[in-house]
């Protein structure tokens, strides 16, 4: 057909296949927005936590372990890592945690525990130790059997932490034994053993693990040249632990000290307290969860190189426990340690219904900002409803080429509309049988006035145009 416009020669509408199309791809973007923020949440929340843990002295057990523990963290690629913050002792420890310079500590439970502290695991136990050596030469005196015989003696201290004087004075008053009647001295651990053997004190005190190694050259001292340490028993350790609850009554089994005959030779009753490893309030109950669960999965591969290590032990959760366990340990120990998604669960569903709610919103407020081009749109449709009365009466081709020039506009700003979102499918669906119906109208209506002779066409349009006029 000529003169006129083709529906093959018109622009094509979208088909309904190519808007589900763009439709579908509109929400893969969204749904890949999602699952990205989730991603993104979880790498957060998973990533590794590295943990200052503050311990000390320099060349102790305990430091050793814990470079231990840093490494196998490491090597198991754990979400826990730790970084070592060496201090002079298990009160620096303390005060270092206090301070919030560090956010684990290994700390004596006898010592004044930071009240920013919460129980994690339980390092070690160690047991208290007196023993009196006897005397030679000029300094040979009565032999010393009971603890209530050190009035007026000597008392070696071995170590230089005042807690360990302070340990001694506790068991003196429980006997009644004036802490300023005994002289108490002290002694390097590493200097101890000669001390013993040059006889600087009547009777020793050593605080450590029951196979301390320090406790048992210590003793050793004391048996040279056939001298016999004598063991003081703790009798009242009931009563110790009763008054003091970071104490427990406690024995040292015969022959931990070897010999022969054996140190001892019979169980001795003493007391013990515990090192434990503390963590902040401060610091997430998650964290403290996964270095707990971290913990105890590495502690059998270090007791080959640390023995020591098999004996660290889970925290007291009771509520009346001496230093309160922090949540996250609790947790693992009772078996409520919560997952990823039992943590979290909450915050994505809501996440997932702002992200619906703000489609939704979005949704609205674009169709209202289309609005205006929606009506005027739908009054384009309306004009060529118009067109189709109009086509069927034109006396013109010329009148006709004009309406499809017009109709192509129409049909230019209806595709755009479409392309914008301001109209559906079946707004559109509907303009294509509108502009189906037109072009039916224009094609009818060309052939009738190309079977018109040329001049009844001129004579009709200028009776019109007289019309008009």
């Amino acid at each position: 057909m000529t003169g006129g416009l083709d529906l093959a020669e018109a622009p094509t509408p979208p088909s309904p296949r190519s808007a589900a199309r763009k439709t579908a791809l509109v929400s893969l973007a969204l749904v890949l927005a999602i699952i990205g923020a989730l991603a993104g949440g979880y790498y957060f929340a998973m990533r590794p936590v590295t943990l200052k843990i503050a311990v000390g002295p320099a060349n102790s057990d305990d430091l050793k372990v814990v470079q231990a523990l840093t490494q196998a963290f490491t090597q198991t690629k754990g979400h826990v890592r730790l970084r070592p913050v060496q201090t002079d002792g298990a009160t620096a420890s303390a005060d270092a945690l206090a301070a919030g310079k560090a956010d684990l500590a290994i700390v004596r439970g006898d010592v004044d525990v930071p009240k920013n502290a919460q129980a994690v695991a339980t390092l070690r136990k160690n047991v208290v130790v007196l023993w009196s050596v006897p005397g030679k030469g000029k300094k040979k005196g009565a032999k010393i059997t009971k603890i209530a015989q050190l009035a007026g003696r000597r008392v070696g201290v071995v170590g230089r932490t005042q807690a360990n004087v302070n340990l001694l004075k506790v068991i003196l008053q429980q006997y009644s034994v004036d802490p300023a009647k005994v002289d108490i001295v002290q002694f390097p651990a590493n200097e101890a053993a000669e001390a013993i053997r040059t006889q600087k004190a009547d009777a020793y005190l050593a605080a450590g693990p029951v196979n301390s190694k320090i406790t048992s050259d210590a003793i050793a001292a004391s048996a040279k040249d056939g001298g016999t340490p004598t063991f003081l028993a703790i009798d009242s350790a009931d009563a110790i632990a009763q008054n003091h609850p970071v104490y427990e009554a406690s024995e040292i089994p015969a022959g931990t000290y070897g010999g022969s005959p054996p140190r001892p030779d019979d169980e001795v009753k003493t007391i013990s307290f515990s090192h434990h490893i503390v963590a902040r309030k401060g610091v997430s109950d998650t964290t403290i969860a996964s270095f707990t669960r971290q913990l105890f999965a590495v502690r059998q591969q270090l007791v080959t190189e640390f023995p020591l290590a098999a004996k660290i032990e889970t925290p007291d959760t009771d509520k009346d426990a001496v230093i309160p366990a922090h949540p996250g340990a609790a947790a693992f120990v009772d078996g409520e340690e919560k997952t990823f998604l039992d943590k979290y669960s909450d915050y994505i569903w809501w996440s997932l219904m702002a992200l619906s709610a703000m489609g939704s919103i979005g949704a609205w407020f674009a169709g209202y900002l289309k609005k205006d081009e929606r009506n005027t749109n739908s009054h384009l449709r309306e004009r060529l409803l118009d067109m189709i009365s109009a086509a069927r009466k034109s006396e013109t081709a010329e009148e006709l080429d004009q309406m499809q020039a017009e109709a192509d506009d129409i049909l230019r700003d209806t595709l755009r509309c479409f392309d914008d979102g301001a109209i559906e499918e079946p707004a559109l669906t509907a303009f294509n049988i509108t502009l189906d119906q037109f072009h039916v109208a224009v094609a009818d209506r060309k052939a009738v006035l190309s079977s018109l002779p040329q001049g009844l066409q001129r004579a009709g349009a200028q009776f019109r145009a007289a019309g008009n006029a």
